[in-house]
């Protein structure tokens, strides 16, 4: 069966777009989306996104497999992939900027902007070990600067779930880093039971910092939606950033804020489409 698609990056986060609106299961297996995002003998992507039917009144439902093959609760720069994408499905039928998405990490509401971007209300992040999770506090605690022995070295850790587990740790020089070396260790860490992305943090000014990030199936990628905002807030609960700050990713920028007067997030950020095809 040939199946159409098509191709979106989110600041270099890239990936394969498949209208699944006929159908509430997705149409590709896991096993076909790690072929179909092999960079040498696929199309090439960090993961294959579908267009569900929207549930419990929503407007679509949002399904992804990481290009391993493991299914992530969201996605930060895809959500804003799937908006654009959705947009272009739609056509002249569009009667909304606005969609309500729902996801395995809740609804998420992704608004077209005029200028190209798109503007994500992030919802509510989650601070308690049992939400993340992870076994680095008590269930009931946050996990704000504590201590982690990876790869022979001592971290400094602050934990935030977006509705998927991210592990932030601030560094003097973030290109410094050996991602492909230590990302995997932080990943698999025994003390992250559902595994973990992994965001180092180089703070240059309260309201600027820039972001190495490796993600939780899908290893190196050049940007990550949730793991800016986990980032800020870890920024804010260590006293490091501002409420609102511009995250400087290897693909290009996104600017979040934590909003004082909801507690939700917001992240801004383009989506652009690359081609379209039949595979």
């Amino acid at each position: 069966m040939a199946i159409e698609f098509t191709k979106y990056h989110g600041l270099g986060n890239d990936f394969i777009l498949i209208d699944n609106r006929s159908s509430s299961t997705p149409i590709v297996t896991p096993e076909q989306a790690i072929q179909l995002c092999d960079r040498h003998f696929g199309i090439g992507a960090d993961g294959v996104i579908f267009a569900l039917p929207g549930e419990n009144g929503t407007d679509y439902t949002m399904r992804i497999f990481n290009s391993d093959g493991s299914e992530p609760e969201m996605c930060g720069n895809g959500i804003r992939c799937l908006a654009a994408f959705i947009a272009e499905l739609e056509g002249d039928n569009r009667t909304s900027d606005t969609y309500r998405i729902h996801t395995l990490a809740g609804v998420i509401t992704p608004q077209l902007m005029g200028d190209g971007q798109v503007k994500v209300d992030m919802g509510v992040p989650r601070l308690l070990a049992g939400e993340i999770p992870t076994t680095l506090t008590p269930e009931a605690e946050k996990v704000i600067n504590q201590t982690l022995e990876v790869a022979g070295n001592t971290w400094q850790v602050t934990c935030v779930s977006m509705g998927n587990p991210h592990c932030i740790t601030f560094v003097d020089d973030v290109a410094a880093i050996s991602l492909e070396n230590i990302g995997p260790q932080f990943e698999h860490h025994s003390v992250f039971p559902q595994r973990t992305n992994t965001e180092f943090i180089e703070v240059v000014r309260p309201d600027y910092v820039k972001m190495r990030v490796w993600e939780r199936g899908a290893g190196i990628t050049l940007a990550c939606g949730t793991g800016a905002c986990a980032s800020l807030v870890a920024g804010v609960l260590t006293g490091k950033c501002q409420r609102a700050a511009t995250v400087e990713l290897p693909g290009g920028p996104l600017y979040i804020e934590w909003s004082e007067i909801d507690q939700r997030i917001y992240m801004t950020g383009p989506a652009e489409k690359v081609f379209a095809g039949r595979v």
